[in-house]
């Protein structure tokens, strides 16, 4: 019996490491360095939540007094953690394609310097997410005060992180912030693509279920509602039926926009200044500033 099961567990070992099983989805260290690591990333976003919003995460006991002390100890972290790990995505993309085997030097300048500007980012960051918070608070009833929109709406969690990687993909960084926002879509049901575009005083209601795609553009004091989908309609195939990446698909949303819960709208449209989406919506076509549609009432 013994020596059945150790035949099955060979067998199956001796099939897992043909290579043709697992060419597509296998990746060797390059230069002995790892993929980026998730529980790294996991430690930085903490981080930056920490400064960005001081009191609140981690060290609850901050004051005015050691704030300085507080944030540059974090600062120094986020640092030295987003470095190496900016290195890693870079082998990971780049060094698979260019197949040298010289160390990895020049990634460690380039992850250095663009984790350096990464860091003069951080103020800009916590402006546009100063303009959610406070969004979020006059748009919604319920809230008492910052504090509870800070600590506890998923909307803001899952913008942290958005907010967080769209200034990482912005310096062309690798793989990172798709992880970054994967990180709270699972947390919060909140998929935000880090590739979006969008404006200050953004507020998402209650979230789940909320989608916005990777070539969308948001402009400023724009609400959205739960199950909101702001997705592509169609997108163009190559010669070879593979997908051309890259190309505007998704929705134009201008300022001042509301859209309710379960609204679908698809396609490069735009949605005009000012206007309101009911819920249960399918839009497929532009509309003018001001506009309202709502579902038609059943006679």
């Amino acid at each position: 019996m013994e020596e059945e099961i150790e035949d099955i567990l060979q067998n199956t070992v001796n099939k897992l490491c043909k290579p043709d099983s697992y060419k597509d989805v296998f990746h060797g260290t390059l230069n002995n360095v790892p993929m980026p690591s998730i529980l790294a990333l996991k430690e930085i976003v903490e981080l930056l939540r920490e400064t960005i919003f001081p009191g609140y995460f981690g060290n609850h006991s901050v004051k005015k007094e050691n704030l300085s002390y507080y944030i540059g100890v974090n600062i120094d972290k986020i640092y030295r953690l987003l470095s190496e790990q900016i290195k890693r995505g870079i082998c990971f993309e780049m060094c698979d394609i260019k197949k040298h085997n010289n160390s990895c030097t020049e990634c460690d300048k380039i992850a250095e310097s663009k984790s350096q500007i990464f860091i003069s980012k951080i103020p800009l960051i916590r402006h546009l997410l100063t303009t959610d918070v406070h969004a979020t608070f006059n748009g919604d009833p319920a809230a008492k005060n910052y504090g509870e929109i800070i600590y506890c709406y998923p909307g803001i969690k899952a913008l942290t992180n958005y907010r967080i990687a769209h200034e990482l993909l912005k310096l062309d960084i690798s793989l990172i912030p798709r992880m970054i926002t994967e990180l709270a879509h699972s947390e919060t049901g909140i998929d935000i693509h880090p590739g979006a575009s969008i404006g200050e005083f953004f507020a998402i209601d209650h979230g789940t279920g909320v989608v916005i795609g990777e070539t969308s553009v948001i402009g400023k004091n724009v609400k959205i509602y739960q199950g909101v989908t702001l997705g592509a309609k169609s997108f163009p195939l190559d010669e070879q039926g593979n997908p051309i990446k890259g190309v505007p698909r998704h929705p134009i949303i201008e300022d001042n926009v509301v859209i309710y819960s379960e609204a679908t709208i698809l396609g490069r449209i735009t949605i005009g200044k000012g206007s309101i989406v009911g819920g249960n919506i399918w839009v497929t076509n532009d509309l003018a500033p001001n506009s309202k549609i709502t579902q038609s009432t059943p006679k």
